[in-house]
């Protein structure tokens, strides 16, 4: 079953989309665009997003960047929902992979859908992070320890993504918040900390041991993470 995240402004205008879509058999979620689908993405693995294109019409370049940035984090594949009023805000927009015009025919979204995901999925096998004994799943969020699937927090997983992607590199406290947290954290680069402590105890042991401590430096991953 495909898990769908629906994006739009009026929960009204999709109400039929997102119940035709569950009877197909996908699980769909559907939720308004800002504070509400940054938690979805945060707290559930999804397969593909649909975007409501007169949801984020509102919010101009910044709701794009935004939906640019869930694509290469995730990469999760994006379908636009249009009608011929909206139809030349997507011209030239290159973080969608494909759009549907209203009215919106369940057949065709559902085929386009499959398409996609088969796809990502393919694209997935070549993205899949090995060091040793640990495994990273961009698509699915997912890291797993010799075999056992790991209880990451969101932080906790950006924070391993990117060191486990960069081997070798130290990174400052500060651009590891400027990365994960973004420019506009005020919490201080204590947090860093604190998230290192607590996904060192979910990844590490006395057989284990893959980030190294810079001293009044930083962070970075071990170019050889020690195995027992």
């Amino acid at each position: 079953m495909y898990n769908i995240l629906l994006v739009t402004n009026e929960m009204d205008r999709v109400k039929d989309l997102s119940a035709g879509l569950s009877r197909l058999g996908f699980s769909c979620t559907a939720c308004v665009y800002a504070d509400d689908v940054i938690e979805q993405d945060q707290r559930q693995f999804f397969n593909i997003a649909l975007i409501d294109i007169s949801a984020i019409s509102a919010h101009g370049d910044s709701a794009w960047k935004w939906f640019r940035k869930l694509k290469l984090r995730r990469l999760l594949p994006l379908i636009a929902l249009i009608s011929t009023p909206t139809l030349h805000t997507i011209i030239g927009e290159q973080g969608l992979d494909d759009f549907i015009m209203k009215p919106w025919n369940l057949d065709e979204l559902s085929t386009r859908i499959r398409r996609l995901v088969s796809k990502a999925n393919r694209e997935n096998e070549e993205t899949i992070i090995k060091v040793g004994d640990l495994t990273i799943d961009p698509i699915r969020c997912e890291v797993e320890l010799g075999g056992r699937l790991l209880a990451l927090t969101f932080k906790e997983y950006e924070l391993l993504k990117l060191l486990a992607t960069s081997k070798g590199k130290v990174f400052t406290r500060e651009a590891l918040l400027n990365e994960i947290w973004g420019y506009d954290y005020y919490g201080g680069d204590r947090t860093v900390d604190v998230h290192i402590r607590r996904l060192r105890s979910k990844i590490e042991d006395p057989e284990h041991a893959f980030i190294d401590t810079v001293r009044n430096i930083g962070y970075k991953f071990k170019d050889s993470p020690s195995q027992s």
